[in-house]
């Protein structure tokens, strides 16, 4: 199967992304801002969680 370089680098430039809102958002204030901030930060670590526990293909 061959994947384009935009099916390779979508996840993690999203990934990105939403750390970097994540880090602004935390520093930008109180309030709102958490909750913006513990949402993106914690986007990672879910996804992270998700791949990480997700069981492998069966090879034939």
């Amino acid at each position: 199967m061959i994947r384009t370089p935009s099916q390779i680098w979508a996840a993690p430039i999203l990934l990105g992304i939403l750390t970097t809102i994540g880090l602004i958002a935390a520093l930008l204030g109180d309030g709102g801002w958490d909750l913006v901030s513990a949402v993106t930060l914690g986007a990672p670590v879910l996804a992270g969680i998700w791949y990480g526990l997700r069981r492998a293909p069966r090879r034939q």
